[in-house]
């Protein structure tokens, strides 16, 4: 067995004040991005590695934008700022059609629940646990498990050798990923995998190839990890069957309205870690709970990292929303969100409860059950869209480079 990699030798800003240094601390490097970003090097000097504070709202994609952009000329750092839009691609397609979330989970179930399918299984766990005959495949599989990151490029190898080469479910494959991933993301992470399947778009499946591994990977990486890679020296694409492109079906977001002459709490979740900036900054709460699906991390088993990572994050926002609020602060780390939100209204006599909007994913399959059990205490919950997110996804009814065209049509 080899050793996994040590979490120590990577950070990952867990909170906004932190994720602002290390943006600034990028931003001298940005210029470089686009010639240096597909390399993957010890530390991913390369990149900005603020993909789990983004993912989570501790900053938001218009600051590092802003940041970048106040330094160099557009062309310059075309390239990062198109991957901060690629997040924001995702979020808005898969919201516009979140039946491709449905069909996710339902075939990831079925996968996992088939007892035709037990050697099928196994072998996925051997590949999660990097003990699979390639052996640059088996490092970043333990990069991931250790530190809850592994760089996009690696990702799409790991991906595409997942898919073509072992032949495994990319339902399985997207699973592990999602498990681990500090920036793990219901959008970028299914429509990815999907991607590199032939799924996202018809006829393009992406290949993990020796000659572009050996390329990209830095040497020093490589050099212990080179077993196994002739096995991709010529990979065969494992296309889908029938893909297919999913239509629109949810095409308007309803308006939640707050009525600020009732009494209203604040609950602040892990999908959006800045309330102090936005539709809620304004809002006058009587009192205000922090709660994530804590009972759905523990079922599912969530490694250490991300765990770690998200109890600092959480304890950052706790700090932030008491200083700007002026108002007391729960912070349930240990109920089921339905029982935790209806114990803090009831508590509390709370006519609303006030969100900002989770998108398709996890918490937002929970809504149905959430709105339920604060409707026993009199409560209602009301869920508020960030300006941004509802500018950008009606853009997303496309492909990637027509929603690129139409954001910059916009800006000018």
């Amino acid at each position: 067995m080899f050793p996994p990699v040590q979490p120590e030798t990577i950070q990952f800003a867990a909170t906004r004040g932190e994720a602002l240094e290390q943006l600034a601390a990028f931003v001298p490097f940005a210029g470089r991005y686009g010639r240096d970003r597909n390399k993957v090097v010890p530390g991913h000097r390369n990149v900005s590695r603020l993909s789990p504070a983004i993912r989570h709202g501790l900053i938001d994609p218009a600051e590092c934008e802003a940041a970048v952009l106040a330094r160099y000329a557009p062309s310059t750092v075309e390239k990062f700022v198109q991957e901060l839009h690629w997040r924001q691609y995702w979020k808005g397609w898969l919201s516009l059609r979140p039946g491709v979330w449905d069909d996710y989970r339902t075939s990831l179930e079925a996968i996992r629940n088939d007892p035709d399918a037990p050697q099928l299984r196994e072998r996925a766990v051997r590949c999660e646990r990097g003990e699979s005959p390639v052996a640059i495949m088996n490092h970043f599989a333990r990069e991931l498990t250790s530190t809850g990151y592994l760089h996009n490029h690696a990702r799409m190898w790991f991906a595409g050798w997942w898919i073509h080469v072992e032949r495994l479910p990319w339902q399985l494959g997207a699973d592990f990923f999602f498990r681990n991933l500090l920036d793990a993301d219901p959008a970028s992470n299914t429509l990815s995998w999907r991607w590199v399947a032939g799924l996202q778009t018809p006829g393009k499946t992406y290949l993990p190839r020796k000659a572009n591994i050996e390329k990209h990977v830095d040497p020093e990486i490589l050099a212990e990890h080179t077993g196994g890679l002739e096995l991709l020296a010529r990979p065969q694409a494992f296309p889908p069957e029938h893909p297919m492109r999913p239509e629109i079906s949810h095409p308007e977001i309803a308006a939640d309205p707050v009525d600020s002459a009732a009494p209203l709490g604040i609950w602040i979740h892990d999908e959006d870690l800045r309330p102090e900036h936005g539709p809620l900054a304004t809002l006058n709460p009587a009192t205000i709970i922090i709660a994530g699906h804590h009972d759905e991390r523990e079922r599912r088993a969530l490694p250490a990292p991300r765990q770690a990572w998200l109890r600092a994050a959480l304890d950052d926002v706790a700090s932030r929303a008491g200083a700007h609020f002026r108002t007391p602060v729960q912070h349930d780390r240990n109920s089921s969100l339905p029982e935790a939100l209806r114990q803090w209204a009831a508590a509390n006599k709370l006519k609303q409860v006030v969100a900002l909007r989770p998108e398709v994913g996890p918490l937002a399959d929970r809504l149905p059950a959430l709105r339920q059990s604060l409707r026993a205490t009199g409560a209602r919950l009301r869920l508020l869209s960030r300006p941004g997110d509802l500018a950008l996804r009606p853009l997303a009814t496309g492909g990637f480079f027509g929603f690129w065209k139409k954001i910059q049509s916009a800006a000018k």
